[in-house]
C-alpha cells in the first residue's frame, strides 16, 4: 500500500491542474483495499480517483485522495461468451484491446476512451452508440467504514445514461475493486452512430473485423479530441441533452439541420457539442480556458488555467445554450 502526505496531483487528472491534495493512498489488492476502508469515516475527506479523465479539480484538495492500483485480468468462457473480471485500476482501453486480440467482442466502439475500469463503473462510460453498461456483469467492491466485500449485480447499479448509483446513492460509500464484463463470441458491429461508416468507406471496407472497427474508431477520436499530454482536457464535457418529442419537433421546425438520434417514441437526444458550436464557441476561449476548434463539445485547458476558469467556461457556454435553445446542458465530468 502506498502512502503519501501534500500529494501533487497534476499527473492524476488529464485536465492538467496543477493542485495537491493532503494525503495519496492507493491500494494494489483487495486486501488493501479492506484496511483502507475500514480505517475511513464516512465522515471523513475523500476523494475516490481513478484516471482523472472525468474529472476537474477547483483547487487543493484539503482531504484524503484514493487511488486503486489493483491490475489483474482472469477470463472464464461461458455458453456464448467469456466473462473477463479485471482490476478497478487497470487501463480501460488496455481491456479494450485485449478483448479485440481474443475474440471477445461487444467493446470496439468503446475503444480510447480514457481512463480506468473503475471509473467505467461509475460513470457508465459510453461512445458511438455504445455503453459499458451492456458489458458490465458485475461489480466488486468494499463499504468504506466497515471494510466490507461487496458484490452488484448490473441491475443492482440502476445504470443509464452515464449515470450510476455508485454517482449518486452510492457516491463515496465504496472503494471498486473489480468490475466482471460479460463479452460475447459472436461480433455484431454497430456502425450507425457518427460517422463510423463514412470512415469505413473512405478506406475501402464494407464488412470490417473487430481491429479494424476498433482501429476506425481510434482514428474517428484521435481526429477529434485532443491528446491530454498536449492540451488537458477531459473529453466530452457535457452530457448530450435527451428532450421531450414535444421540445425536439419545435426546434427541429427552428433548426431543419439540427442533428439527433431517436431515444424511444417520445425522446430525442440533441449533440451538445452542435448547439455550443451554434453559440459560436468552437475554438473560442475564455482567459486560459477554451473550447476545441475541432469538436465543441471539448472544453481545454489552454496552458496553466486554474479549475475555476474551467467552471467559468461552462457556466458561460450553458447560458448561451439555454438563451438560444431553452435547454439546459450539464457536466459529464465530475467537479471537485
Amino acid at each position: 500500500m502506498k502512502e503519501m502526505m501534500h500529494y501533487n496531483l497534476l499527473h492524476h487528472n488529464t485536465f492538467g491542474i496543477d493542485c495537491f491534495c493532503d494525503k495519496f493512498v492507493e491500494f494494489s489488492t483487495e486486501e488493501e483495499a479492506e484496511e483502507i476502508a475500514s480505517q475511513l469515516k464516512p465522515s471523513d475527506k475523500y476523494l475516490i480517483l481513478g484516471g482523472g479523465s472525468d474529472l476537474l479539480l477547483t483547487g487543493d484538495y484539503h482531504g484524503t485522495v484514493v487511488h486503486s492500483a489493483i491490475t489483474d485480468l482472469t477470463s472464464t468462457p461461458t455458453a456464448g461468451g467469456t466473462l473477463v473480471r479485471v482490476g478497478s485500476g487497470m487501463t480501460w482501453d488496455d481491456v479494450v484491446a485485449r478483448a479485440v486480440e481474443s475474440g471477445w467482442h461487444g467493446a470496439e466502439n468503446l475503444s480510447i476512451i480514457p481512463g480506468e475500469v473503475g471509473a467505467s463503473a461509475v460513470q457508465n462510460i459510453g461512445a458511438y452508440g455504445a455503453e459499458v453498461k451492456d458489458l458490465i456483469n458485475s461489480v466488486e467492491a468494499v463499504e468504506i467504514g466497515t471494510g466490507r466485500k461487496c458484490c452488484f449485480s448490473n441491475a443492482d447499479c440502476d445504470y443509464s445514461y452515464r449515470q450510476s448509483k455508485f454517482k449518486h446513492e452510492w457516491r463515496n460509500r465504496y472503494l471498486i475493486t473489480y468490475v466482471t464484463y460479460r463479452f460475447s463470441n459472436r461480433f455484431e458491429p454497430h456502425l450507425e452512430y457518427g460517422n463510423i461508416r463514412q470512415a469505413l468507406t473512405e478506406k475501402g471496407i464494407e464488412a470490417p473485423t473487430p481491429m479494424q472497427l476498433r482501429e476506425v474508431i481510434i482514428d474517428i477520436r484521435n481526429r477529434k479530441l485532443p491528446d491530454p499530454k498536449v492540451l488537458g482536457n477531459a473529453g466530452s464535457f457535457f452530457m448530450n441533452p435527451i428532450v421531450s418529442r414535444e421540445v425536439f419537433d419545435h426546434l427541429h421546425s427552428l433548426y431543419p439541420e439540427m442533428p439527433h438520434y431517436t431515444i424511444d417514441d417520445s425522446h430525442e437526444k440533441i449533440p451538445a457539442g452542435w448547439m455550443i458550436e451554434q453559440c459560436g464557441w468552437k475554438g473560442k476561449s475564455l482567459g486560459r480556458a477554451g473550447v476545441h476548434d475541432k469538436q465543441a463539445l471539448v472544453l481545454v485547458n489552454r496552458g496553466g488555467a486554474k479549475g475555476y476558469e474551467i467552471v467559468e467556461l461552462m457556466h458561460q457556454i450553458q447560458a448561451d445554450v439555454r438563451k438560444r435553445f431553452g435547454i439546459e446542458i450539464y457536466p459529464e465530468v465530475n467537479i471537485v
